[in-house]
């Protein structure tokens, strides 16, 4: 077993650097879904009207089905849930 340490879960899980700050952005973006539809108590069936997405669309974000979720859908659900994304750029560590 290794000792290796890394900054978050998903640059030791992905292959690639690409791919776990893909993964991060996705996981903060759905996680920020998330919180919206509990802290305003949408059922799943109003937060899918008010995202513009399916009913088991939003299952699927509130199960943590990350893999079937891109950035775009993301962002776009973000949008139209009247939250304000924003991304910061910075060398990496």
């Amino acid at each position: 077993m290794s000792n290796e340490r890394f900054a978050s879960v998903w640059d030791a899980i992905e292959d690639t650097p690409e791919q776990a700050e893909n993964m991060k952005l996705r996981s903060a973006l759905m996680r920020a879904l998330k919180e919206h539809i509990s802290r305003t108590g949408l059922s799943q069936s109003q937060a899918a009207k008010l995202f513009g997405v399916t009913q088991p669309r939003v299952s699927d974000l509130m199960r943590g089905k990350i893999d079937l979720f891109g950035l775009d859908a993301l962002v776009n659900m973000a949008a139209a849930a009247g939250l304000h994304v924003e991304i910061h750029v910075r060398d990496a560590a």
